[in-house]
């Protein structure tokens, strides 16, 4: 277990159009170069990634802003729906505020997981005008059907009963004393990905069910649309999904750079032959990248 990174933040709450919110961390230092942090299911700044790549993020001098999905600050958001791998209004949201907020502000983006799906479903969305001048994105689901299937099968049945318990714990407490738009006495029964989507995540977010969910969501669709630089990074060895959900290169753009490791996990990527003198390689590799363009 890494020992936690101390590294001081401070909080925004940014009110949403729907008037929800979402919750924001910065980092203390000031500067014109801003880089948004998106994380994965469940996630937040507590997440095991955060706080590193932070840290990462300031000893550049750029200032690091993490984003918290509707819901996971440690606090309910307002509206039933919460977020999912597709929603990229949100994140629209915030770029457009800091850019109005200063019209000469540098943006680029980090999304981990399903932060990343969403990142590159947005960026496929916007096109030239993602505001963005470059992105990386971590160990992304990008067909996400197939992300549910293999999160049925073997060891990884135990990634999908932890965070599925969770999500079901949160549902069951959000909704407690008010009416969702499923039948909450049947939300133990739902103990899969493809069972929850189906049941939950698709009535709160307007799909007509999970598969089209799915359908709609995945990003490898956008993939050849995007035109802001982008580093896609992942591990063949990821347990969340199988070899087929990769993009080809005819799937990527020619913005889009793929880098594959033969391990690394999911949003791992640590290196070292003791937890003591481990090194955590997105935290230089992520950095890199994005300073080939800030730089």
């Amino acid at each position: 277990m890494r020992t936690p990174i101390e590294i001081e933040t401070r909080e925004e709450r940014l009110t949403l159009p729907d008037g929800d919110f979402i919750d924001l961390e910065w980092t203390m230092n000031e500067s014109d170069k801003k880089i948004i942090v998106l994380h994965g299911l469940e996630g937040s700044i507590e997440s095991s990634y955060a706080r590193g790549i932070l840290k990462a993020i300031q000893d550049q001098g750029w200032q690091a802003v993490f984003m918290h999905f509707r819901g996971c600050s440690g606090e309910h958001n307002i509206e039933d729906r919460s977020y999912h791998s597709g929603e990229t209004s949100d994140i629209r949201f915030l770029i457009d505020t800091l850019t109005t907020r200063d019209p000469n502000v540098r943006l680029c983006a980090i999304g981990y997981s399903l932060g990343g799906n969403a990142l590159l479903k947005y960026l496929g969305e916007t096109r030239n005008d993602s505001k963005l001048e470059s992105a990386v994105t971590v160990s992304v689901p990008y067909k996400l059907e197939r992300c549910s299937q293999k999160l049925k099968k073997g060891f990884s049945r135990i990634y999908q009963r932890h965070l599925v318990s969770r999500l079901l714990n949160k549902t069951r407490d959000k909704f407690i004393d008010r009416q969702p738009p499923f039948d909450l006495s049947q939300l133990h029964r739902w103990k899969t990905f493809q069972l929850f989507d189906h049941h939950v995540t698709a009535p709160l977010h307007g799909f007509e069910s999970g598969h089209d969910y799915y359908t709609q969501c995945s990003s490898y669709q956008f993939l050849k649309y995007i035109t802001t630089p982008a580093l896609l990074i992942h591990a063949l060895d990821d347990p969340f999904m199988t070899r087929d959900v990769i993009p080809k290169p005819e799937d990527l753009s020619e913005s889009i750079q793929l880098e594959l490791s033969n391990h690394g996990g999911h949003v791992g990527f640590v290196s070292g032959n003791t937890p003591w003198n481990a090194k955590y390689w997105l935290e230089q590799r992520i950095p890199e990248f994005l300073g080939t363009y800030l730089d």
